[in-house]
């Protein structure tokens, strides 16, 4: 069956209160599963399931200040309610953040530790994504992108072209895993990243080394003896393969 992407993962200066401010922007709840770990879920989640995509945050001593190539977009059902949410947002924290955006009908925020992100105008393919309408990542080849991570977990490519590509879980929930085409395809990403998890019977190294005939790479972030396995993906993005419980 292969991988399920299951979270998105944020290094931080302070995990407690970084987890804080996304458990109360996104409406969720935190808990911790050992020091130095904020986990964001929703409340009554059972983990995994493709309903929601996760928020990890990880104290990390000093994390690197880039301009970051993976971003969350949030969903909002009115216009009414996509002001309330960015009062809201600021009043916890939140600063508004020029990206070079221009006149967009969509806010740009950064959360307290300068992480950017983006509060969505309604629009009606995010009517059923829950508070995250999609996970972004900026890239080169959009196209290229949705074919390797559509491959790695088995989403559903709706949308693949030159300058963006969309996928989404097979089962129809939860946000989207979208590929927007920069010009240089921007910094590593670094700060952000995705987690995937193996199904249950599935065995990590048998995926790892399909994720390699896949295009991707071992890489060396310096994180030692680990249970997960970190790799990249074809345009150089770390990600984690975690090993099932």
């Amino acid at each position: 069956m292969g991988l399920q992407l299951v979270q998105v993962n944020f290094k931080a200066r302070d995990d407690a209160a970084l987890g804080r401010f996304w458990a109360q922007a996104l409406g969720w709840g935190v808990s911790s599963e050992g020091p130095g770990v904020t986990n964001v879920e929703p409340v009554g989640f059972t983990w995994p399931d493709p309903a929601a995509v996760c928020v990890d945050v990880v104290s990390v001593p000093d994390p690197e200040t880039v301009r970051y190539r993976a971003h969350l977009d949030l969903a909002t059902t009115s216009a009414a309610h996509q002001a309330e949410l960015v009062a809201r947002l600021k009043e916890l924290g939140a600063t508004p953040a020029d990206v070079g955006q221009g006149d967009v009908p969509w806010t740009v925020l950064a959360d307290p530790e300068g992480n950017v992100f983006c509060v969505l105008e309604p629009r009606e393919i995010y009517r059923d994504t829950g508070p995250i309408a999609a996970v972004v990542v900026n890239c080169a080849d959009p196209r290229a992108m949705a074919r390797f991570w559509g491959e790695a977990v088995a989403w559903t490519v709706h949308e693949a072209g030159d300058d963006f590509a969309r996928l989404r879980s097979p089962k129809g929930v939860g946000p989207y895993l979208e590929f927007i085409r920069v010009p240089g395809g921007g910094s590593v990403w670094t700060r952000v990243h995705l987690d995937v998890l193996p199904y249950p019977g599935e065995d990590q190294a048998a995926e790892v080394e399909r994720l390699k005939e896949l295009g991707a790479t071992l890489t060396d972030v310096g994180q030692g003896d680990v249970p997960w396995r970190v790799l990249a993906d074809p345009e150089g993005n770390e990600f984690c393969v975690l090993r099932p419980a």
